[in-house]
């Protein structure tokens, strides 16, 4: 009870933004009394994750005092690994966007190079932000109160250990002062891999919020060796034996996790790849628990689409459809305010539903699914039958699951969005509203950070989800 309602304290405070909220305000807004709001914000406060913005007008009596979120206070990294793509992006705890990788990926390559660009990646966009993402971000610097970090804080648990030694555990892990929560975890890491051939990734780019310029590595105890160059052309690792892992948390000691969103199908709850169209060399791959062990940081895994959806409900309707059209087809689905995974993680298979009996075959081994008709009208140029088809399948899912908004993304939209709007418009004819999403090329960036973020504030989706933030210390 406690945990939950810290979250809807935290909950309402992140729904505040900067103007902050009043302790009555809270109370009114979680429905708890003055005196349990005030030790929990009391709680808040000593662990940094909130502090005073000032005070209220007064409407009689003593002004009230109002409370914001710090956002420096922790960090979470979202990853979209798509098939031909990989985005990295670090925000703080309020979600913004501190800074952001790009880069070319291969998925087909197999394991190892995959996870061998994740690692770079994600590593250079930590190391960049964490050297210049801007005073006040609190990224790796100790800034002091505001930022949620003592001055000179390691990364470490409350007992001393290095953070990557509760991998695997259930144990959350925290910082030295033992309260401001650093991560949350699954079940153990067991690494696997598939020897690639070919280059996974190339080196990234950094968009404008982010000081990194290259794919630096951590430097000092425990760095993991790199290539000599992202060319693919040597081995991805160095002979002999490897070096133990650095956690991310030596580069960013406020972060929470890593989020990863990809195409599916696969299982949310083990973070274990299954069948993905395409791709069969993927099939039982735990990539949850591999990017864990090398990565030394909490991981959760969901499907690209999902992910998406999770972001996006804050700000949509309480049921809505995303639709993904990028290299392939895809939905999420929030009902009722929750994300719905299903049993198995296989809702919003939306690409597979059959829209033309005895159609031509999908890669997936069925025939006439909406991916492959979709897919092959955009090969063709023929955008106008491609919207058509996108709007008969989400006609198909307004009408089964009485969806209130329809949201369109994915590269091949956002790059015409008109037409695909205009299309499912006219096929739907007012069943629901449709538009395009608001967040544009970051949904899903955005959407993998959300899985890290979300359970911190009582929007841990779908029930089943497994991995939840250790609010122990507050």
């Amino acid at each position: 009870m406690r945990d939950h309602n810290t979250a809807a304290v935290l909950g309402l405070l992140r729904d505040a933004g900067t103007e902050g909220a009043s302790r009555a305000e809270l109370a009114a807004g979680t429905g708890l009394t003055p005196q349990a709001v005030s030790k929990i914000t009391a709680r808040l406060r000593a662990a940094g994750l909130a502090t005073e913005a000032g005070r209220r007008a007064s409407t009689g009596g003593k002004p009230p005092v109002v409370l914001r979120l710090v956002p420096g206070a922790a960090h979470a990294v979202g990853l979209h690994l798509d098939r031909d793509s990989l985005t990295a992006t670090l925000v703080d705890l309020t979600g913004a966007a501190i800074a952001t990788r790009t880069a070319p990926l291969a998925f087909g390559a197999g394991a190892e190079r995959v996870l061998g660009a994740v690692e770079r990646e994600v590593r250079a966009l930590l190391a960049g932000a964490g050297a210049g993402a801007g005073a006040g971000t609190g990224v790796g610097t100790g800034a002091g109160a505001d930022a949620g970090v003592r001055a000179g804080a390691a990364p470490a648990s409350a007992a001393g250990r290095d953070a990557s030694s509760d991998v695997g555990t259930g144990r959350g892990v925290t910082s030295d002062a033992g309260a401001v929560p650093v991560a949350f975890w699954g079940t153990g890491p067991a690494a696997s891999s598939d020897a690639g051939t070919g280059p996974a990734s190339s080196s990234g780019t950094v968009s404008a919020s982010s000081s990194g310029t290259g794919p630096a590595m951590a430097s000092g105890r425990g760095a993991l060796p790199v290539a000599s160059s992202d060319t693919g052309a040597g081995p991805a690792t160095t002979s002999g034996p490897a070096p133990a892992p650095a956690s991310l948390l030596g580069l960013v000691p406020t972060l929470l996790g890593l989020g990863v969103a990809v195409p599916g199908p696969l299982d949310h709850r083990d973070g274990v790849l299954r069948k993905v169209t395409g791709f069969p060399r993927w099939d039982g791959f735990p990539l949850r628990d591999a990017l864990a062990e090398r990565l030394g940081v909490p991981v959760v895994v969901d499907k690209d689409t999902n992910a998406a959806a999770l972001g996006l409900a804050p700000r949509a309707a309480d049921s809505f459809a995303y639709l993904h059209l990028g290299t392939g087809l895809g939905a999420g689905l929030v009902l009722g305010r929750n994300l719905h995974r299903g049993a198995r993680t296989d809702a919003g298979e939306f690409g597979h539903q059959v829209i033309q009996v005895d159609g031509p075959p999908c890669p997936c081994g069925g025939h006439g699914c909406a991916e492959a008709l979709c897919l092959a009208a955009v090969a063709a140029g023929d955008t106008a039958r491609a919207a058509r088809l996108l709007g008969i399948g989400a006609a198909n899912l307004v009408r089964l699951l009485d969806i209130d908004l329809v949201l369109l993304g994915g590269r091949t939209v956002l790059a015409d969005p008109g037409p695909y709007v205009a299309g499912v418009r006219a096929v739907l004819a007012g069943a629901a509203p449709v538009d395009v999403t608001p967040s544009g090329e970051r949904t899903v960036v955005e959407g993998a950070a959300e899985l890290v973020l979300a359970p911190l504030f009582g929007r841990a989706g779908a029930p089943g989800v497994t991995a939840f933030a250790s609010h122990a210390s507050v």
